[in-house]
């Protein structure tokens, strides 16, 4: 067995998984400490490197593609402090790291661990329930739902919308983007169908995140993101199966055709209605569309590009 105990935490191998474990300490980032111990297994791994540096080290630990929720969402966008398959390593213990990484490598090479990207999650993501507090409103995930509730400094739109619930199965996507310097980032979750691409501020299933440089913590959103990412398909599947497998390996929800004006392109029976019913209800979404670019919630390149996608079904 090999471990490394440093005060940002304990990395363990033995031959079979890396354990990973931060410690309690007040300067460890709150994003290692809310995401807790992790349990790596070896085939998820692509590699490891210990990086010296003047005054301290680094022990990187490379994840293979697809193999990790929380990797997937942040696309390599973490900051080193809040990245918990980084351990900052003191320079006494400089030949602790390199044995730990020699370990490693030995038994990839052993086990034949490939390093190409996963076709399934390897990890399962972070544990709910989850809550992410933004600068509009707050997101909470129990394992099943996504609600977005607003406060004060919500649009419009979203005020008058009202909070919003979105099960795992209406969703096609998480997407995360930091907040960096004094911009803000976004939370945004992207429902099935082909909708309309909105502003963060006025998208009803995007929360805006503070910008660093005010003092909020938006570690929480990162790890809601990947908690409902380890729910949905895997992205090879929907990237390689033909399209009626694509549909049978996602989580039912409402049918393409209906899923931004439910009801309307369907009877009661539920059989999809066509030719006039098809033309009318695109006619009002292109109407709809018009609205939003006069007052302002959608841009020129916004409205120019949903106008588009609407004609494309005429």
């Amino acid at each position: 067995m090999a471990e490394i105990i440093q005060r940002a935490g304990t990395w363990t191998f033995d031959g079979e998984t890396v354990r990973i474990v931060p410690a309690a300490d007040k300067q460890v980032h709150p994003l290692r400490k809310a995401l807790g111990e992790v349990a790596v297994p070896l085939e998820a791994v692509s590699g490891v490197a210990y990086e010296p540096g003047r005054k301290a080290g680094r022990l990187r630990l490379r994840l293979r593609e697809g193999a990790d929720p929380l990797s997937q969402v942040a696309s390599g966008r973490l900051p080193d402090a809040s990245d918990p398959y980084q351990l900052p390593v003191e320079r006494d213990r400089t030949g602790v790291a390199e044995y730990f990484a020699e370990e490693l490598r030995h038994a990839l090479l052993l086990e034949e661990i490939p390093a190409t990207p996963c076709d399934r999650y390897l990890l399962p993501g972070p544990s709910v329930p989850l809550t992410a507090s933004g600068t509009d409103g707050v997101a909470s995930f129990d394992g099943e739902r996504v609600q977005l509730d607003w406060n004060w400094m919500a649009g419009e739109g979203k005020s008058h919308a009202g909070p919003r619930v979105l099960a795992v199965g209406e969703l096609e996507g998480v997407e995360w983007t930091p907040a960096i310097g004094w911009e803000n980032g976004s939370l945004r979750f992207r429902p099935k169908g082909g909708h309309a691409v909105l502003k963060p501020e006025h998208d009803p299933n995007c929360l805006l995140l503070w910008g660093v440089r005010q003092a909020r913590e938006t570690g929480g959103s990162v790890l809601l993101a990947a908690a409902v990412t380890a729910r949905l398909p895997h992205p090879a599947v929907t990237r390689t199966l033909p399209e009626e497998e694509r549909r049978e390996a996602l989580p039912p929800s409402l049918d393409k055709t209906s899923r931004e004006y439910p009801g309307e392109d369907a009877d009661a029976g539920g059989t999809a209605r066509g030719g006039a019913a098809d033309h009318d209800s695109l006619l009002r979404r292109l109407r709809d569309l018009g609205e939003l670019h006069r007052e302002g919630v959608l841009t020129d390149e916004e409205f120019v590009a949903a106008k588009k996608a609407v004609l494309s079904r005429f």
